[in-house]
């Protein structure tokens, strides 16, 4: 049996990052959580954690080591034009909720060609917790003949987890 357990952030803000996670994340404000200093939201189906911030005063000073990745296209094998009109729609929603899309990232397919991997995003307070809309299990890397190769499973998060974006 799995641990139920919240992903509890702080915020200078909490109610603002809530308002924007929730429908980002398709989640519901808690029920019952009423605080003017923190914010919790939850999955309505319960099969996701909660997310909780808290209000602190004093600003972000480390790069975060946390972020939250969207993923909209479902397991692979994918129709790689139909997974990017995904997350370009979803990143227009996103746009539209306060987030600000900061670049496209391409992966390389199983035939080499370049498709869209993910977007890289900032949340509505312009910290990077939303590293981007894509898939974690496909991660551009080149291979020592040059070309560019994906990833899959542990290997390409731990790779796409050491970068610096």
């Amino acid at each position: 049996m799995s641990t139920r357990w919240t992903l509890g952030c702080d915020a200078r803000d909490p109610h603002l990052l809530a308002a924007f996670w929730a429908p980002a994340l398709g989640y519901v404000p808690e029920p019952g959580y009423d605080d003017p200093d923190g914010a919790s939201i939850i999955d309505p189906d319960g099969t996701g954690p909660a997310i909780s911030w808290l209000r602190v005063e004093e600003s972000k000073s480390a790069k975060n080591r946390v972020q939250i990745d969207i993923r909209v296209a479902g397991e692979p094998p994918w129709d790689w034009a139909e997974r990017a009109g995904l997350i370009r729609s979803r990143v227009e929603e996103l746009v539209a909720a306060g987030a600000t899309a900061v670049r496209e990232e391409n992966y390389a397919d199983d035939t080499g060609r370049e498709v869209l991997g993910h977007v890289v995003m900032l949340d509505p307070r312009g910290q990077r917790v939303l590293r981007g809309v894509r898939e974690r299990s496909r991660v551009r890397v080149r291979s020592e003949d040059g070309v560019p190769r994906p990833l899959s499973g542990p290997a390409a998060i731990t790779e796409w987890s050491s970068r610096d974006h």
